[in-house]
């Protein structure tokens, strides 16, 4: 199963996730065969503002352990940690997105009912990086969707969803993570 983690920092706690990098790191190595896409994201003042792991686990227990046994929430880093189901509509990893290595943005548009942006929108699957819907833990109700873009700002990121079927979309710069 397959699941969006995103760890969003607390106010001032820049320092600490700086303190914890390597931890972190370590932390995040023994899942380097599972994840799917990883990295920082960053606000509009261009500070750190959190950190998407999306990652293949046996189940949302599983999941939870991943978010929640992350150094740097176990240090007070996060203000809160999303944590949902998520559908590869790419069935590709980060890794493996044609355009490389790059910077993009996370957009998140949050939801509920019957869903909205369900297939890979047409003519920007080359600058989809990742791209699926976040689910409820039984995969059966709707809650959004998730996606890595590659775009040229953050307006433009935002376009690749059908942003009037949210209750909220947010856009942050992303920055392409991993050492594989």
């Amino acid at each position: 199963m397959e699941f969006f983690c995103y760890h969003r920092d607390r106010p001032g706690s820049v320092g600490l996730r700086h303190e914890l990098v390597e931890a972190h790191w370590s932390y995040m190595d023994r899942f380097d065969r599972q994840l799917i896409a990883r990295g920082p994201t960053f606000g509009e003042d261009g500070e750190l503002s959190g950190s998407v792991h999306i990652v293949d686990l046996p189940d949302p227990a599983a999941a939870r352990a991943f978010a929640f046994d992350e150094p740097g929430y176990q240090a007070g880093a996060y203000r809160d940690v999303l944590v949902h189901r998520w559908r590869n509509l790419l069935g590709r990893t980060m890794w493996d997105f044609p355009g490389g290595r790059t910077e993009g943005f996370l957009v998140l548009g949050l939801g509920s009912g019957s869903g909205a942006d369900l297939d890979v929108p047409s003519g920007r699957d080359g600058d989809l990086i990742a791209f699926g819907s976040l689910l409820s833990d039984d995969g059966e109700a709707w809650l959004g969707t998730a996606a890595l873009v590659r775009a040229p700002d953050a307006d433009a990121a935002r376009g690749v969803l059908t942003e009037e079927r949210y209750a909220a979309v947010e856009v942050y710069e992303w920055e392409f993570g991993g050492r594989r």
